[in-house]
């Protein structure tokens, strides 16, 4: 069952385990755009920068830093017996590439009026969708690539288009030709199918739980629909190039509720494609 989720965001997989101090031991990346994950006691309560994160029944937690996330972060974690551990988080901090991309329509760069009303629309799809909370924990386990391509674009660069700067990307761009099968990167349930957004054209958000999620952007073609299970390696899309695209490719995001985090940070280096040196 699923609720909305108004607290703090977050994401997570088990990637490096660090020591925190005391008995609990985070896993993840303490970076922009990184994520941790822990469990404690049950009936603990987690709190991030004064926001409360929330706990499963099972004690675990995830926390994710977005791209601009400060040096600093507090982590508080308060055991069911009412003592209370505090520990100073250290976020490294990133630099990001500036790209300028050329060629976009104009009036998807600035949108005319007669479709203002409908991003906002859009908009708030996205959000509902991402807000949605579950008890899902799909994300502790290994994440396998969606697509196998060229990496075109990364997570944080700040694009220029038509020389108006935009907003910073929160993906990872993966070029492939239209019709290319894309796949679920860990098992999940759809919480937004939706054909031609005007930004993001074909849109797709498969929930992984505890407010983690998958977005997949710009499809040419979307194989499931809302309520849907997928299991990991599900065809759940196809490339395109819909939406504000130059070219087909896959933008893949990954969020915490509202905090963006890097795919790359989360699964690793991408497998060679087949027939490659």
């Amino acid at each position: 069952m699923m609720k909305k989720w108004f607290a703090a965001s977050v994401l997570s997989l088990a990637l490096v385990p660090m020591s925190y101090g005391g008995e609990l031991e985070l896993n993840g990346s303490l970076e922009q755009g990184g994520l941790i994950w822990a469990t404690v006691d049950l009936g603990s309560t987690v709190s991030l920068d004064g926001k409360s994160v929330p706990v499963a029944d099972n004690g675990l937690f995830v926390a994710g830093f977005d791209r601009d996330a400060k040096p600093i972060a507090a982590l508080k974690v308060c055991k069911p017996a009412g003592a209370c551990e505090n520990q100073v988080l250290s976020i490294a901090q990133r630099s990001y590439d500036i790209q300028r991309v050329n060629g976009v329509p104009q009036q998807t760069v600035t949108p005319p009026a007669s479709v203002l009303e409908r991003i906002r629309r859009e908009g708030a799809l996205v959000s509902a969708a991402r807000s949605q909370f579950s008890t899902r924990q799909d994300f502790v386990k290994e994440f396998t690539w969606p697509l196998i391509g060229p990496i075109t674009g990364v997570f944080g660069s700040q694009r220029v288009y038509n020389g108006s700067p935009g907003r910073p990307h929160y993906g990872l761009d993966i070029a492939a030709p239209t019709g290319t099968r894309v796949s679920a990167p860990i098992d999940g349930v759809v919480t937004l199918a939706y054909p031609d957004m005007f930004y993001s054209g074909g849109t797709l958000i498969i929930d992984h739980g505890l407010g983690v999620s998958s977005t997949f952007i710009h499809l040419s073609k979307i194989l499931v629909e809302e309520g849907q299970v997928v299991q990991q390696g599900d065809a759940i899309a196809e490339v395109g190039a819909t939406g504000r695209a130059t070219g087909p490719h896959l933008d893949w995001r990954i969020n915490w509720a509202d905090r963006r985090l890097d795919p790359a940070l989360i699964i690793g280096p991408m497998p060679q494609q087949q027939g490659a040196e």
